[in-house]
């Protein structure tokens, strides 16, 4: 009785130990592929699948993109320009048995791919190229790993430089072309400036020409406005001082008439009856020490006395 109750135990850890080595659990996102006695028959979906123990080896593959970072890499650029690039790979499995009997570590083969194409795809490129072009090399690497991968059942979704990393020297030299760029649209720009006020200045003196009160208005304009500050500055506009020009050419050719009639009488010489408005006594003339003759009115006569 003893050896038929040992028995059944051990049948009975036998068939338990046997469904749970055959109990495999597969989760939504992966998919199972089945190998019996080396052979592959075929994949399981998700959910509770059983295997025979010791018979068939169940390899879950997982669906799910993966995001695998490529490390840096020293790469010299088509211009000679050392850089270091590193990037960013998108990929997921799209054939489970492929990716199972194909390649011995679908993730570790991805990997070093993607280095080798990175640098092989950057290399051919200028540095102006790799900074301005980042779309195209992305497309370059990702349509060359696809081509690379697709045996192994993964298919590249996405690819993307991640940092660029320059010298200190070509960042120095980056810096100086840039700022020479931007003194050149400055310049470009003042040049502009320049022209346009140009033209409006000619359109404006054709203006004036046309109306010369206009000069007159702009310059008591320009006056006012010189004149809100307190300043002991006085500006003269271009007519006053032509005005005042023509005065003194005035008075200097009336004081070169009156030289000779100075220069003819002497000096002390009494009084003498100069005709003012046809009367000859009605004012005396006398040269005073400087030469410039004096005209003295006479007196007027007084109407009472001369009653007398």
């Amino acid at each position: 009785m003893t050896v038929v109750i040992g028995i059944i135990v051990v049948l009975a850890v036998v068939v338990l130990l046997s469904f749970v080595l055959s109990v495999r659990i597969v989760k939504q996102y992966e998919e199972g592929v089945l190998l019996r006695l080396g052979r592959v028959l075929g994949t399981r979906k998700p959910g509770l699948r059983l295997i025979v123990p010791l018979v068939d080896v169940m390899h879950r593959v997982s669906l799910r993109i993966v995001t695998m970072p490529i490390q840096s890499q020293g790469i010299i650029t088509r211009d000679n320009v050392s850089v270091d690039v590193s990037a960013v790979a998108y990929f997921r499995v799209v054939d489970p048995v492929k990716s199972v009997v194909a390649i011995e570590s679908v993730y570790t083969a991805i990997d070093q791919i993607a280095q080798t194409t990175l640098r092989k795809v950057v290399g051919q490129h200028t540095l102006d190229e790799t900074l301005s072009e980042t779309d195209a090399i992305n497309l370059d690497i990702r349509e060359i790993l696809d081509v690379a991968t697709v045996e192994w059942g993964v298919q590249v979704t996405l690819v993307e430089l991640k940092d660029i990393q320059l010298p200190d020297s070509m960042k120095r030299a980056m810096a100086r072309q840039a700022e020479a760029e931007r003194e050149k649209r400055a310049k470009i720009i003042n040049a502009e400036g320049e022209s346009l006020a140009a033209a409006a200045l000619g359109d404006a003196s054709d203006t004036m020409m046309a109306h010369p009160l206009a000069l007159q208005l702009r310059n008591l304009q320009s006056l006012v406005e010189i004149g809100v500050d307190k300043n002991t500055t006085v500006v003269f506009p271009a007519p006053l001082m032509s005005t005042i020009g023509e005065l003194g050419s005035f008075l200097a050719r009336e004081a070169a008439a009156a030289t000779p009639l100075a220069a003819s009488a002497p000096t002390g010489a009494p009084l003498a009856p100069v005709p003012v408005n046809g009367t000859p006594s009605a004012a005396f003339a006398k040269a005073d020490p400087g030469g410039i003759p004096i005209v003295i009115p006479a007196p007027a006569a007084d109407p009472v006395s001369n009653g007398h």
